[in-house]
């Protein structure tokens, strides 16, 4: 078995490296990523010395690399990573997630149907689905996504499921819940949070934080890929979360009370762009229970052990929080005269 892991460099990519490594000890992992802002080739040196490891930089949407990298390490599964995935970042840029998000994965599909790989699997994400005010989501659920980010993210879904209609590729779609853990990239709600709150900044919440979102420690998250890529069958969406509903001033608060801080570091924000920002998010996973995968690790402690991980591992965020072009996207996204002062 000869997997490539596209974005495998960025936060659950990396981890699922880590797993398949762990739990498949005859597979060849190769990754592949562009290491934008967001991968990070830190997390993967541990992996180096593996001779069962391999990196590769570049980008998916590049046809010879990505077909280069089949023919050379006769890999046989794609788990696709690879995206633009911040909502915010795609109000500010939507071009490039449809580049990534929907021609990259049509590369992926081709590569897949040229080469007669096994299996490819493509991570996507509940918030395809859009916003649901009760009950959950399911697979048969229709999408209708809100924001440039989840339509691009959609786009890629529905590419799958063309190929697979269309050529009879022996593709897969699983979405995830929202993911927390190690090595999350600050931008993203608790790492951004955390992150600021030790420097002593205040952090910014939509309204009254009352969006709801289930939460999946990302260790879970790449566990439930990996079952889906070995059980799942081809042309199937799987949905890989937890019941584990938080509306996003409750996480907030756990930040808060882990760093030390009180609701004075909360900035109210009144932006229409939050309207963008669904509702509540939630969606059933007995389809992915029903294949024996359900995860294992309880939110409340997991989230504080992650908060404790970013303490202890400033010398992994910092140079990324210093960077001008994060500091910029801050900036940018969160209004003129902000910035570190937000």
């Amino acid at each position: 078995m000869k997997v490539l892991v596209t974005g495998g460099a960025g936060f659950i990519g990396s981890h699922f490296v880590r797993i398949a490594l762990e739990k498949l000890p005859e597979a060849r992992i190769c990754v592949l990523d562009a290491l934008t802002y967001a991968g990070n080739l830190s997390t993967l040196e541990e992996f180096a010395p593996n001779p069962r490891f391999a990196f590769y930089p570049g980008k998916i949407q590049d046809v010879t690399v990505v077909e280069g990298i089949v023919r050379a390490e006769g890999v046989t599964h794609i788990v696709n990573f690879a995206a633009e995935s911040h909502n915010d970042r795609s109000m500010l840029d939507p071009g490039s997630f449809i580049q990534t998000d929907v021609y990259g994965v049509y590369v992926l599909l081709e590569a897949t149907r040229k080469y007669g790989l096994v299996r490819m699997l493509h991570v996507s994400t509940d918030e395809v689905y859009g916003t649901i005010e009760e009950g959950d989501f399911t697979e048969a659920s229709p999408i209708e996504p809100n924001t440039p980010y989840s339509a691009s993210k959609a786009g890629g879904d529905l590419q799958v499921r063309a190929h697979v209609k269309a050529f009879g590729v022996p593709a897969l779609v699983t979405r995830g819940g929202n993911t927390y853990g190690p090595y999350q990239f600050p931008e993203k709600l608790i790492p951004f949070f955390v992150t600021r709150l030790m420097d002593g900044k205040v952090v910014p919440l939509y309204g009254e934080g009352t969006q709801v979102r289930e939460w999946i420690h990302v260790a879970d998250h790449a566990e439930g890929i990996l079952h889906a890529l070995l059980h799942g069958r081809a042309g199937e969406v799987y949905n890989v979360g937890d019941s584990n509903e938080r509306q996003n001033r409750d996480v907030v608060r756990i930040l808060l009370e882990e760093t030390g801080r009180d609701e004075s570091f909360v900035k109210r924000i009144t932006d229409p762009r939050a309207g963008a920002h669904d509702r509540r998010y939630s969606m059933t996973c007995e389809k992915m229970r029903a294949l024996g995968w359900k995860p294992e690790r309880d939110f409340d402690r997991e989230l504080r052990a992650t908060v404790r991980w970013y303490k202890e591992h400033e010398c992994w965020w910092r140079p990324i929080t210093e960077r001008a072009d994060y500091r910029e996207f801050v900036a940018r996204f969160y209004g003129p005269g902000l910035g570190d002062d937000l």
